[in-house]
């Protein structure tokens, strides 16, 4: 139980997928300001997409392509594994919470490369399938967290004066970078 506790802490604060690792960076900065259910709604899938994907992955990976000798073809399996869970996990997620705004969020997820950066950790460290569950939910969960303070940051810039030469992407960057600075104060909260 410990063990899946700090898999799960680690992979959302200390080694997070958009901050520490540059992955899932390209939704974070696709995200609108002001939409805050859209956030919520793309935190929310990108998560779920995350631990299923990596769970059904794993299990392909060892189940069918290892014994096969076809670990080579790993990443084409795991592309086309995303691409065929995205349209189906959208849609019971919009039958299970019919409030939340999921259409228009199938390319932001096809577009996310932590979904694939996760399946790729998890083979390449040989993880077993309850600590990969693990990473998996702390790397959505974390991914969400960190989607909800760009989020914010965004909103309160966007009340402010910024010079016009600021406005956009260089804000952006810079506000990424900065929360990615507040994210290493926990790097000493889990040791190995």
């Amino acid at each position: 139980m410990t063990h899946f506790l700090l898999a799960l802490i680690s992979t959302a604060l200390v080694n997070n997928f958009v901050l520490q690792w540059p992955l899932g960076v390209d939704p974070l900065l696709q995200s609108q300001a002001g939409h805050r259910r859209q956030v919520h709604a793309l935190g929310l899938a990108t998560t779920v997409l995350m631990l299923v994907s990596s769970v059904l992955g794993q299990l392909l990976y060892r189940g069918l392509l290892e014994p096969w000798g076809l670990a080579s073809l790993q990443l084409f399996f795991w592309l086309s594994l995303n691409v065929l869970l995205i349209q189906p996990l959208l849609g019971l997620l919009a039958r299970i919470l019919p409030g939340w705004p999921f259409d228009g969020l199938w390319l932001l997820l096809l577009g996310n490369a932590g979904v694939i950066g996760l399946l790729l950790a998890g083979s390449r460290d040989d993880l077993g399938l309850a600590t990969l569950g693990a990473m998996a939910l702390g790397a959505g969960l974390g991914f969400w967290l960190v989607l909800g303070l760009f989020s914010d940051l965004r909103q309160r810039v966007c009340n402010n004066d910024v010079p016009l030469p600021w406005r956009g992407l260089p804000l952006d960057l810079i506000g990424a970078g900065l929360l990615a600075v507040a994210f290493l104060g926990f790097n000493g909260m889990v040791k190995p």
